[in-house]
């Protein structure tokens, strides 16, 4: 294996530890809150700390530090990342989860951004898209191993046990980055004004936009999958984990796929191609959701799309900006969060307006204005080359 490899998967190992940190909440939330003394809507608020602190937090932090190696800045992250899962452990009471929840979220948000801009330095340039999925492959995971596998501790030991246990691995993970990540140039300083100036630029704003539109259609469908299967589709407790752990597996499949796309045919390819299939997924589960046998295979063709964009829209952005790859990725990273949050209280509205059923058409609405708003980025893109093409070419006359 190739020596770049090895720290790519190193990286992707502590981003699967940092990804469990986030989405480990949701698969205790009636441990805690029943621990706590808290209602379950109320332990909920503490997936929404979480989720506005990233989307907050990470670019603000991203910019002010765009002048620090990078080597520094994973250690940095991690050691933030540890002391949210000591304050998680340690601390009594629901306002200090509260508190770990933000301190997690800001060591989560800068090491994911980070770890991506690493991973596409180290890479060859034939080799980037490949290496931004396998790290958002590690994110994944963490939805089909370290959610579970979450569960089942905190049902045998404590639920704090799964934040402590967390914590220590974190600490590994320092010290395997600081052994094997080498020291690496920090991103050409700029002030905070003008690396958000950046969004003044449409075709950035555009490509943004992508990243919302794509993953509130997404959330508006998988936030609500486990009622929708339990309810429209009529599988039992047992069927939903069968599904859930398909949708999972898919996912891995997908991220990877999505970066040998990007790699082979190109970035704006890959994405139209994948959300085409993902528009055409969730209406299909819309019109034939109601029978377990098409369901389950139809879960599998859903998350495989979907999770095919996510490295691409990644690789899309470090290509808008790469002189400021690591901002564009926290914006995006931000704007996922945001579109989660957003999808999720969508969702909420059309079960309560129309129907639960409707959440999958309603998804494929926000995936197809996804694929309309990617037709308009494109095209500024291309403008915009042409343009500097045309600069470089009067240049290179003076």
């Amino acid at each position: 294996m190739k020596s770049y490899a090895w720290k790519i998967y190193m990286l992707t190992a502590a981003n699967f530890l940092v990804g469990t940190s986030e989405y480990i909440i949701a698969g205790i939330l009636d441990k805690v809150a029943a621990d706590l003394g808290v209602s379950v809507s109320a332990a909920g608020q503490l997936i929404t700390v979480f989720s506005l602190a990233f989307a907050i937090g990470t670019p603000i932090l991203m910019a002010m530090t765009s002048g620090v190696d990078r080597r520094k800045m994973l250690l940095y992250s991690l050691g933030i990342f540890v002391v949210g899962n000591a304050v998680a452990f340690l601390l009594p009471g629901f306002s200090f989860l509260m508190v770990s929840r933000v301190i997690l979220a800001l060591g989560t948000g800068i090491f994911f951004v980070t770890a991506m801009t690493v991973a596409s330095k180290l890479a060859p340039s034939e080799k980037q898209g490949s290496a931004i999925a396998t790290i958002v492959m590690g994110f994944s995971t963490s939805l089909v191993v370290g959610v579970p596998l979450g569960r089942v501790v905190a049902s045998f030991y404590d639920w704090k046990v799964v934040f402590g246990g967390i914590g220590i691995l974190g600490l590994f993970a320092i010290l395997a980055v600081s052994l094997l990540i080498p020291k690496s140039e920090a991103e050409e300083s700029m002030p905070i004004r003008q690396q958000l100036s950046l969004l003044k630029e449409p075709r950035i704003i555009m490509a943004l936009m992508i990243t919302f539109f794509l993953l509130t259609g997404y959330s508006i469908a998988y936030t609500y999958i486990t009622p929708f299967l339990l309810d429209i589709t009529g599988m039992s407790e047992q069927g939903v984990s069968i599904g859930l752990l398909a949708f999972g597996i898919a996912s891995l499949f997908g991220s990877k796929f999505g970066g040998y796309s990007s790699d082979k045919w190109g970035v704006y390819p890959t994405l139209f191609g994948g959300m085409l299939v993902q528009a055409t997924a969730l209406i299909l589960i819309f019109i034939a959701g109601q029978s377990a046998v098409f369901m389950l295979p139809l879960l599998v063709f859903w998350s495989f799309s979907a999770w095919t964009s996510g490295p691409t829209q990644q690789f899309n952005l470090v290509q808008q900006a790469p002189e400021a790859a690591g901002v564009m990725l926290s914006l995006n990273s931000s704007m996922l969060q945001l579109a989660m949050a957003a999808g999720a209280g969508i969702g909420g509205v059309v079960i309560e307006q129309i129907s639960l059923i409707s959440i999958s058409w309603i998804g494929a609405i926000g995936v197809t204005v996804a694929a309309a708003t990617a037709v308009v980025s494109l095209r500024l893109s291309r403008s915009e080359a042409r343009r500097k093409a045309e600069r470089s070419v009067v240049y290179n006359r003076t």
